[in-house]
Protein backbone atom coordinates (compact mmCIF):
# COMPACT_ATOMS: atom_id res chain seq x y z
CA UNK A 1 0.00 0.00 0.00
CA UNK A 2 3.14 2.12 0.65
CA UNK A 3 4.73 2.04 -2.55
CA UNK A 4 0.91 2.35 -4.29
CA UNK A 5 0.58 5.53 -2.57
CA UNK A 6 4.21 6.90 -3.20
CA UNK A 7 3.63 6.04 -7.06
CA UNK A 8 0.45 7.89 -6.98
CA UNK A 9 2.20 11.17 -4.74
CA UNK A 10 5.03 10.82 -7.78
CA UNK A 11 2.21 10.79 -10.30
CA UNK A 12 0.56 13.55 -8.88
CA UNK A 13 3.78 15.63 -8.76
CA UNK A 14 4.76 14.77 -12.10
CA UNK A 15 1.20 16.56 -13.44
CA UNK A 16 1.82 19.67 -10.91
CA UNK A 17 5.59 20.29 -12.53
CA UNK A 18 3.56 19.89 -16.15
CA UNK A 19 1.43 21.99 -15.51
CA UNK A 20 3.21 25.00 -13.55
CA UNK A 21 6.28 24.65 -16.58
CA UNK A 22 3.41 24.81 -19.07
CA UNK A 23 0.54 26.90 -17.35
CA UNK A 24 1.73 28.72 -14.78
CA UNK A 25 5.59 30.13 -16.06
CA UNK A 26 3.87 31.87 -19.05
CA UNK A 27 1.99 34.17 -16.61
CA UNK A 28 5.30 35.29 -14.81
CA UNK A 29 5.14 38.04 -17.54
CA UNK A 30 1.66 38.63 -17.01
CA UNK A 31 1.60 42.84 -15.74
CA UNK A 32 -1.55 42.02 -13.58
CA UNK A 33 1.08 42.62 -10.41
CA UNK A 34 2.19 45.09 -7.15
CA UNK A 35 4.69 44.99 -4.89
CA UNK A 36 2.35 43.33 -2.30
CA UNK A 37 1.91 40.27 -4.66
CA UNK A 38 -0.49 39.27 -7.70
CA UNK A 39 -3.64 41.21 -8.01
CA UNK A 40 -7.04 38.97 -7.21
CA UNK A 41 -8.27 38.36 -11.10
CA UNK A 42 -4.56 37.07 -11.85
CA UNK A 43 -4.73 34.72 -8.88
CA UNK A 44 -8.84 33.73 -9.77
CA UNK A 45 -7.93 32.88 -13.43
CA UNK A 46 -4.64 30.88 -12.54
CA UNK A 47 -6.60 28.91 -9.94
CA UNK A 48 -9.41 28.25 -12.74
CA UNK A 49 -6.54 26.72 -14.76
CA UNK A 50 -5.49 24.27 -12.17
CA UNK A 51 -9.01 23.48 -11.44
CA UNK A 52 -9.72 22.74 -14.98
CA UNK A 53 -6.52 20.35 -14.78
CA UNK A 54 -7.94 18.56 -11.49
CA UNK A 55 -4.95 19.90 -9.57
CA UNK A 56 -6.38 21.99 -7.08
CA UNK A 57 -5.62 21.27 -3.67
CA UNK A 58 -2.86 18.52 -4.77
CA UNK A 59 -1.71 17.85 -1.44
CA UNK A 60 -5.09 17.32 -0.17
CA UNK A 61 -6.98 14.37 0.01
CA UNK A 62 -10.67 13.57 -1.43
CA UNK A 63 -11.78 13.78 2.34
CA UNK A 64 -10.20 17.53 2.80
CA UNK A 65 -7.65 15.74 5.21
CA UNK A 66 -3.50 16.46 4.37
CA UNK A 67 -1.25 13.69 2.60
CA UNK A 68 1.39 12.71 4.18
CA UNK A 69 4.41 14.85 4.38
CA UNK A 70 6.79 13.12 2.61
CA UNK A 71 4.12 12.54 -0.03
CA UNK A 72 3.31 16.57 0.23
CA UNK A 73 7.17 17.16 -0.46
CA UNK A 74 7.46 16.48 -4.24
CA UNK A 75 3.93 17.86 -4.89
CA UNK A 76 5.10 21.26 -2.98
CA UNK A 77 8.36 21.23 -4.68
CA UNK A 78 6.88 21.17 -8.02
CA UNK A 79 4.37 23.59 -7.11
CA UNK A 80 7.06 26.12 -5.92
CA UNK A 81 8.63 25.65 -9.52
CA UNK A 82 7.20 29.59 -10.14
CA UNK A 83 6.32 31.95 -7.58
CA UNK A 84 3.02 31.61 -9.44
CA UNK A 85 2.69 27.88 -8.72
CA UNK A 86 1.73 27.42 -5.18
CA UNK A 87 -1.00 30.28 -5.26
CA UNK A 88 -2.69 28.65 -8.48
CA UNK A 89 -2.40 25.05 -7.04
CA UNK A 90 -3.50 26.67 -3.35
CA UNK A 91 -0.77 25.41 -1.92
CA UNK A 92 0.42 28.55 -0.75
CA UNK A 93 1.13 29.93 2.81
CA UNK A 94 -0.53 30.95 4.83
CA UNK A 95 -3.30 28.83 3.98
CA UNK A 96 -1.61 25.82 3.64
CA UNK A 97 -0.40 25.91 7.24
CA UNK A 98 -4.12 26.82 8.11
CA UNK A 99 -5.96 24.62 6.52
CA UNK A 100 -3.21 21.96 8.06
CA UNK A 101 -3.86 23.12 11.11
CA UNK A 102 -7.74 23.20 10.94
CA UNK A 103 -7.69 19.83 9.68
CA UNK A 104 -6.32 18.36 12.74
CA UNK A 105 -8.33 20.20 15.61
CA UNK A 106 -11.77 21.98 14.27
CA UNK A 107 -15.06 21.00 15.15
CA UNK A 108 -17.15 19.74 12.39
CA UNK A 109 -19.11 23.35 12.19
CA UNK A 110 -16.05 25.22 12.37
CA UNK A 111 -14.46 22.58 9.38
CA UNK A 112 -17.82 23.68 7.34
CA UNK A 113 -17.02 27.19 7.81
CA UNK A 114 -13.60 27.54 7.63
CA UNK A 115 -11.60 24.68 6.27
CA UNK A 116 -14.06 24.28 3.41
CA UNK A 117 -14.01 27.99 2.10
CA UNK A 118 -10.26 27.39 2.28
CA UNK A 119 -9.90 24.26 0.52
CA UNK A 120 -12.53 26.20 -2.03
CA UNK A 121 -9.84 28.63 -2.66
CA UNK A 122 -10.57 31.71 -0.16
CA UNK A 123 -7.68 32.82 1.03
CA UNK A 124 -7.15 33.52 4.86
CA UNK A 125 -4.85 35.06 7.34
CA UNK A 126 -2.60 34.11 10.81
CA UNK A 127 -2.51 36.65 13.16
CA UNK A 128 0.60 35.98 15.98
CA UNK A 129 3.33 38.77 15.13
CA UNK A 130 3.03 41.91 16.13
CA UNK A 131 4.79 45.81 16.28
CA UNK A 132 8.29 45.07 17.80
CA UNK A 133 8.49 48.67 18.97
CA UNK A 134 5.25 48.17 21.11
CA UNK A 135 7.14 45.09 22.23
CA UNK A 136 5.02 42.77 20.61
CA UNK A 137 5.41 39.15 20.00
CA UNK A 138 8.22 38.14 16.69
CA UNK A 139 10.13 34.96 17.29
CA UNK A 140 8.71 34.87 21.09
CA UNK A 141 5.30 33.99 21.05
CA UNK A 142 5.74 34.63 24.84
CA UNK A 143 5.72 38.40 24.47
CA UNK A 144 2.23 38.36 23.12
CA UNK A 145 0.32 41.36 23.49
CA UNK A 146 -2.85 41.18 22.10
CA UNK A 147 -5.19 40.45 24.79
CA UNK A 148 -8.86 38.72 24.55
CA UNK A 149 -10.91 38.83 27.94
CA UNK A 150 -14.27 36.93 28.73
CA UNK A 151 -17.09 39.31 28.58
CA UNK A 152 -20.03 36.74 29.29
CA UNK A 153 -20.78 34.24 26.64
CA UNK A 154 -18.10 36.04 24.66
CA UNK A 155 -14.54 36.96 24.52
CA UNK A 156 -13.65 40.84 23.67
CA UNK A 157 -10.14 40.87 21.93
CA UNK A 158 -7.68 43.83 21.96
CA UNK A 159 -4.32 44.62 20.63
CA UNK A 160 -1.90 45.00 17.44
CA UNK A 161 -0.32 42.68 15.18
CA UNK A 162 2.60 42.82 12.27
CA UNK A 163 3.65 41.42 9.04
CA UNK A 164 0.10 39.64 8.57
CA UNK A 165 0.85 37.90 5.26
CA UNK A 166 -2.31 37.84 3.21
CA UNK A 167 -4.35 39.96 5.51
CA UNK A 168 -5.94 42.47 2.96
CA UNK A 169 -8.48 40.28 0.44
CA UNK A 170 -8.30 37.40 3.31
CA UNK A 171 -12.26 35.87 4.07
CA UNK A 172 -11.00 34.20 7.57
CA UNK A 173 -8.30 34.31 10.04
CA UNK A 174 -6.82 32.22 12.87
CA UNK A 175 -5.88 34.65 15.93
CA UNK A 176 -3.39 33.79 18.60
CA UNK A 177 -4.43 36.46 21.60
CA UNK A 178 -3.21 35.93 25.60
CA UNK A 179 -5.89 34.61 27.72
CA UNK A 180 -6.40 34.16 31.78
CA UNK A 181 -6.90 31.13 32.41
CA UNK A 182 -6.49 31.71 36.44
CA UNK A 183 -3.60 30.22 37.38
CA UNK A 184 -0.93 32.78 37.06
CA UNK A 185 0.68 31.60 34.27
CA UNK A 186 0.22 33.16 30.45
CA UNK A 187 -1.71 31.34 28.22
CA UNK A 188 -2.73 32.07 24.85
CA UNK A 189 -5.87 30.70 22.65
CA UNK A 190 -6.76 30.58 18.67
CA UNK A 191 -9.77 32.20 17.95
CA UNK A 192 -11.49 32.06 14.24
CA UNK A 193 -12.36 35.03 12.30
CA UNK A 194 -14.26 35.80 9.75
CA UNK A 195 -13.21 38.27 7.30
CA UNK A 196 -13.66 41.57 6.66
CA UNK A 197 -14.66 42.73 10.23
CA UNK A 198 -15.12 45.87 11.19
CA UNK A 199 -13.12 45.35 14.66
CA UNK A 200 -10.09 44.62 12.60
CA UNK A 201 -8.40 47.57 10.80
CA UNK A 202 -5.43 47.64 8.54
CA UNK A 203 -3.01 50.94 9.34
CA UNK A 204 -0.22 49.91 6.65
CA UNK A 205 0.89 47.46 4.02
CA UNK A 206 5.03 48.05 4.11
CA UNK A 207 7.10 47.57 1.14
CA UNK A 208 8.97 44.70 1.77
CA UNK A 209 11.46 42.65 -0.08
CA UNK A 210 9.59 39.56 -1.58
CA UNK A 211 6.40 40.46 -3.62
CA UNK A 212 4.81 37.00 -4.69
CA UNK A 213 1.61 37.22 -1.78
CA UNK A 214 -1.24 38.46 -2.72
CA UNK A 215 -2.08 41.21 0.17
CA UNK A 216 0.99 41.71 1.50
CA UNK A 217 2.27 42.01 4.73
CA UNK A 218 -0.05 44.02 6.96
CA UNK A 219 0.18 45.96 10.27
CA UNK A 220 -3.26 45.77 12.24
CA UNK A 221 -5.52 47.10 14.66
CA UNK A 222 -7.55 45.27 16.79
CA UNK A 223 -10.41 47.26 18.90
CA UNK A 224 -12.92 45.34 21.07
CA UNK A 225 -13.28 42.47 18.58
CA UNK A 226 -16.28 39.99 19.78
CA UNK A 227 -15.56 35.87 19.48
CA UNK A 228 -18.04 34.25 20.62
CA UNK A 229 -17.19 30.21 21.80
CA UNK A 230 -17.72 28.15 19.45
CA UNK A 231 -15.08 29.91 17.38
CA UNK A 232 -12.42 28.70 19.74
CA UNK A 233 -9.83 26.44 17.55
CA UNK A 234 -9.34 23.72 19.87
CA UNK A 235 -9.73 24.00 23.72
CA UNK A 236 -9.18 27.59 25.15
CA UNK A 237 -5.47 28.67 26.86
CA UNK A 238 -4.07 25.80 23.87
CA UNK A 239 -2.56 28.12 21.48
CA UNK A 240 0.85 27.99 22.01
CA UNK A 241 0.82 24.12 21.71
CA UNK A 242 -1.13 24.89 18.54
CA UNK A 243 1.16 27.09 17.39
CA UNK A 244 3.60 24.19 17.33
CA UNK A 245 1.15 22.02 15.75
CA UNK A 246 1.32 24.33 12.72
CA UNK A 247 4.17 25.78 12.81
CA UNK A 248 6.67 22.83 12.68
CA UNK A 249 4.73 21.40 9.83
CA UNK A 250 4.54 24.58 8.05
CA UNK A 251 8.11 24.89 8.44
CA UNK A 252 9.44 22.14 6.20
CA UNK A 253 6.48 22.56 3.72
CA UNK A 254 8.30 26.39 3.25
CA UNK A 255 11.32 24.41 2.35
CA UNK A 256 9.56 22.03 0.17
CA UNK A 257 8.14 25.37 -2.32
CA UNK A 258 11.71 27.25 -1.95
CA UNK A 259 13.39 24.13 -3.04
CA UNK A 260 11.58 24.09 -6.38
CA UNK A 261 11.89 27.34 -6.55
CA UNK A 262 16.13 27.25 -6.38
CA UNK A 263 15.92 24.26 -8.66
CA UNK A 264 14.27 26.36 -11.16
CA UNK A 265 16.98 29.15 -10.61
CA UNK A 266 19.70 26.72 -11.16
CA UNK A 267 18.24 25.53 -14.23
CA UNK A 268 17.88 29.01 -15.59
CA UNK A 269 21.61 29.81 -14.23
CA UNK A 270 22.50 26.58 -16.31
CA UNK A 271 21.09 27.24 -19.41
CA UNK A 272 22.61 30.79 -19.52
CA UNK A 273 26.38 29.44 -18.52
CA UNK A 274 26.21 27.12 -21.10
CA UNK A 275 24.95 29.27 -23.72
CA UNK A 276 27.04 32.42 -22.65
CA UNK A 277 30.29 32.92 -23.87
CA UNK A 278 33.23 34.59 -22.49
CA UNK A 279 37.37 34.55 -22.52
CA UNK A 280 36.90 32.13 -25.72
CA UNK A 281 34.40 29.60 -24.52
CA UNK A 282 31.36 29.49 -22.64
CA UNK A 283 30.86 29.99 -18.89
CA UNK A 284 30.59 26.62 -17.64
CA UNK A 285 33.82 25.67 -18.93
CA UNK A 286 35.56 28.58 -16.84
CA UNK A 287 35.97 26.50 -13.11
CA UNK A 288 34.64 29.63 -11.14
CA UNK A 289 31.44 29.03 -12.71
CA UNK A 290 31.34 25.26 -13.47
CA UNK A 291 32.31 25.24 -9.46
CA UNK A 292 29.10 27.25 -8.71
CA UNK A 293 27.30 25.01 -10.49
CA UNK A 294 28.10 22.08 -9.02
CA UNK A 295 27.59 23.41 -5.23
CA UNK A 296 24.12 24.19 -6.24
CA UNK A 297 23.37 20.59 -7.36
CA UNK A 298 25.06 19.31 -4.13
CA UNK A 299 22.95 22.20 -1.95
CA UNK A 300 19.69 21.50 -3.98
CA UNK A 301 20.24 17.36 -2.99
CA UNK A 302 21.13 17.88 0.59
CA UNK A 303 18.25 19.91 0.96
CA UNK A 304 16.03 17.34 -0.75
CA UNK A 305 17.27 14.69 1.54
CA UNK A 306 17.12 17.11 5.04
CA UNK A 307 13.17 17.80 3.76
CA UNK A 308 12.80 13.50 3.72
CA UNK A 309 14.24 12.63 6.59
CA UNK A 310 12.34 15.64 8.70
CA UNK A 311 8.81 14.45 6.73
CA UNK A 312 9.39 10.73 7.70
CA UNK A 313 9.69 11.92 11.41
CA UNK A 314 6.58 13.96 11.28
CA UNK A 315 4.73 11.21 9.31
CA UNK A 316 6.07 8.78 12.22
CA UNK A 317 4.12 11.21 14.78
CA UNK A 318 6.76 12.83 16.09
CA UNK A 319 6.62 16.90 16.89
CA UNK A 320 9.69 16.99 15.40
CA UNK A 321 10.35 20.60 16.80
CA UNK A 322 14.12 20.61 16.93
CA UNK A 323 14.61 18.74 13.43
CA UNK A 324 12.13 20.88 11.70
CA UNK A 325 13.64 23.51 13.64
CA UNK A 326 17.33 22.03 11.77
CA UNK A 327 15.35 21.38 8.90
CA UNK A 328 14.54 24.83 8.50
CA UNK A 329 18.13 26.49 9.04
CA UNK A 330 19.67 24.25 6.87
CA UNK A 331 17.53 24.59 3.83
CA UNK A 332 16.66 28.08 4.06
CA UNK A 333 20.46 28.98 4.34
CA UNK A 334 21.58 26.69 1.62
CA UNK A 335 19.06 27.55 -0.82
CA UNK A 336 20.01 31.02 -0.47
CA UNK A 337 23.25 30.55 -1.72
CA UNK A 338 21.76 28.38 -4.19
CA UNK A 339 19.85 31.33 -5.61
CA UNK A 340 22.86 33.89 -4.76
CA UNK A 341 25.60 32.28 -7.08
CA UNK A 342 22.86 31.89 -9.90
CA UNK A 343 22.81 35.38 -9.86
CA UNK A 344 26.18 35.99 -9.76
CA UNK A 345 27.21 33.80 -12.77
CA UNK A 346 24.04 35.39 -14.81
CA UNK A 347 25.87 38.77 -13.99
CA UNK A 348 23.81 41.59 -15.23
CA UNK A 349 21.06 39.83 -16.09
CA UNK A 350 20.94 38.19 -12.95
CA UNK A 351 19.96 41.10 -11.45
CA UNK A 352 17.47 42.06 -14.04
CA UNK A 353 13.83 41.01 -13.99
CA UNK A 354 14.26 39.89 -17.26
CA UNK A 355 14.32 35.97 -15.46
CA UNK A 356 12.78 35.38 -12.42
CA UNK A 357 15.72 34.72 -11.11
CA UNK A 358 15.96 37.76 -9.26
CA UNK A 359 12.68 37.40 -7.35
CA UNK A 360 13.59 33.80 -6.35
CA UNK A 361 16.31 35.74 -4.80
CA UNK A 362 14.71 38.07 -2.93
CA UNK A 363 11.62 35.60 -1.92
CA UNK A 364 14.60 32.99 -0.37
CA UNK A 365 16.12 36.03 1.19
CA UNK A 366 12.66 36.28 2.76
CA UNK A 367 12.60 32.67 3.76
CA UNK A 368 15.47 32.53 5.73
CA UNK A 369 13.21 35.06 8.37
CA UNK A 370 9.72 33.46 7.77
CA UNK A 371 8.58 31.12 10.66
CA UNK A 372 11.68 32.32 12.78
CA UNK A 373 15.15 33.86 11.91
CA UNK A 374 17.78 31.25 11.67
CA UNK A 375 19.13 32.71 14.79
CA UNK A 376 16.30 31.82 16.66
CA UNK A 377 15.82 28.23 15.17
CA UNK A 378 19.57 28.00 16.35
CA UNK A 379 19.49 28.57 19.76
CA UNK A 380 16.42 26.32 20.07
CA UNK A 381 19.11 23.67 19.04
CA UNK A 382 21.48 25.11 21.24
CA UNK A 383 19.19 24.79 24.36
CA UNK A 384 18.45 21.16 23.84
CA UNK A 385 21.94 20.36 23.46
CA UNK A 386 22.58 22.36 26.51
CA UNK A 387 19.43 20.20 28.60
CA UNK A 388 21.14 16.63 26.98
CA UNK A 389 24.33 17.49 28.22
CA UNK A 390 23.20 18.03 32.03
CA UNK A 391 21.91 14.51 31.81
CA UNK A 392 23.66 11.92 33.86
Amino acid sequence: MTAMVDNLSCEVAERVERFVRDIVVPYEADDRRTSHGPEEALVHELRAKAREAGLFNPHMSAAGAPLRHREIAPILRASGLSPLGPLALNTAAPDEGNAHLLSKIATPSQRVRFLEPLLAGKRSAFLMSEPAAEGGAGSDPTMLQTIARRDGNAWVVNGRKAFITGFAGAEAAILMARTDRGDGEMAATMFLVHLPNPAIRIDRVPATIDSSMPGGHATLSITDLRVCDEDILGAPHEGFAYAQLRLAPARLTHCMRWLGAATRAHEIATKYAIERRAFGKPLIEHEGVGFMLADNRIALKQSELMIDWCADLLDAGEKATIESSMAKVAVSESLFQVADRCVQIMGGTGVSADTVVEQIFREIRAFRIYDGPTEVHKWSIARKIAREGEQP
